[in-house]
């Protein structure tokens, strides 16, 4: 294999190299079958198996009952979640509940007040984004409470999620999903774009309630149907194969290497690396984040004095072999995403670089 970079792209992001170069594997001969994922029927036995296998993995690593509890395997991103939330689970007459943590909190916002109304439980948008609001109002009897876990633009991380009673919880966990322990039994459906944290760009995990099914709309798209695709098995069109197939690796990583409580302690190892390097600098870097309890362990934003000190630290970086730093384009500044597949290599690497960088332009 070529050389390998330290990929802090916020997505698509770095996958473990073992999974890697098991997909490549599965590229030219899927399970032995002489053609390749890309090409083997999704109605095979082989295909199936390996689909299945997927599905029963995520909701063990979960903690989650296949009797209680349904993984899909869908398209769309999670950009297609924020509309199709609301359209099964929305009526006119009806209100949900959104926390806005973010811009992809505010995307959500939007799709789901074309189906009914959305209050904003609460915000932090008068602060840009850079804390998890604590100032929370629920409407009693909304049809559900709607969080983003995880600010992958901003870099802040829901810790203590709200206490929704009988109210269904979803939840957006695209950029933090199986990177740490949680009751995930609270939350009645669950969705995640894989490309951050359990696979490559095509396939997005929704995890849901079997018995919440019952209460969804009828009178919609046949694929816009949660209960279709679950009575289906996820497999009313083409999935998409190949996302799938990395998937089911990553979730073999995952086990291999401690389940979620082993993935957790790794991850608050190496975001530590990386938020000591910016609070140590005398306010060199500046942290987006101020406070800790709301900080992400998946993506550490952060602004050094000036722009041109932000373009020169991006460029030396990439030449140094850690790609990816330069913040999201709607909010500038650097962002480092250290998701599951980033090595502790790779952050103290960043982190070294950072010493030697201030030293040179502080």
């Amino acid at each position: 294999m070529s050389k390998r970079v330290h990929n802090f792209y916020a997505g698509p992001a770095t996958l473990p190299l073992e999974v890697v170069q098991k997909a490549q594997k599965g590229l030219d001969d899927f399970a032995g079958q002489g053609l390749s994922i890309m090409e083997i029927s999704h109605r095979s036995k082989p295909f199936e198996a390996m689909f299945k296998n997927a599905q029963s993995k995520m909701l063990s690593i979960m903690g989650l009952s296949p009797d209680d509890y349904y993984v899909l395997f869908l398209g769309g991103g999670a950009s297609m979640q924020f509309c199709m939330v609301p359209f099964n689970f929305l009526r006119k007459h009806e209100t949900a509940d959104y926390i806005n943590t973010g811009g992809w909190s505010t995307a959500a916002i939007k799709e789901a007040k074309l189906f009914g109304t959305v209050n904003t439980a609460a915000t932090s948008e008068d602060t840009n984004f850079d804390r998890i609001p604590t100032d929370i109002r629920l409407t009693p009897g909304a049809a559900y409470v709607h969080t983003t876990s995880n600010n992958t633009l901003y870099g802040t991380q829901i810790w203590n999620f709200p206490e929704t009673g009988a109210v269904p919880h979803v939840c957006d966990m695209s950029s933090d999903f199986l990177s740490r322990e949680l009751d995930y039994s609270r939350f009645s459906l669950i969705y995640a774009g894989a490309q951050k944290n359990i696979g490559p760009s095509g396939v997005t995990a929704v995890v849901v309630k079997k018995s919440w099914l019952d209460s969804a709309r009828t009178d919609i798209p046949t694929m816009m149907k949660y209960k279709v695709h679950m009575e289906k098995e996820s497999l009313y069109n083409t999935p998409p194969c190949f996302p799938v197939f990395v998937v089911d690796l990553v979730m073999d990583w995952i086990m291999e290497n401690g389940g979620l409580a082993g993935v957790e302690k790794l991850n608050k190892r190496k975001a530590a690396v990386v938020y000591d390097a910016i609070d140590k600098s005398s306010g060199f870097y500046k942290p987006h984040v101020k406070n800790p309890r709301d900080r992400s362990l998946m993506n550490i934003t952060f602004t050094l004095p000036s722009e041109e000190l932000e373009n020169k630290f991006v460029d030396e970086a990439k030449k140094l072999d850690m790609v990816g730093l330069k913040g999201h384009r709607s909010v500038g500044g650097c962002r480092a995403s250290t998701y599951n597949a980033m090595t502790i290599e790779g952050v103290e690497t960043l982190a070294d670089f950072m010493a030697a960088f201030m030293s040179r332009n502080g």
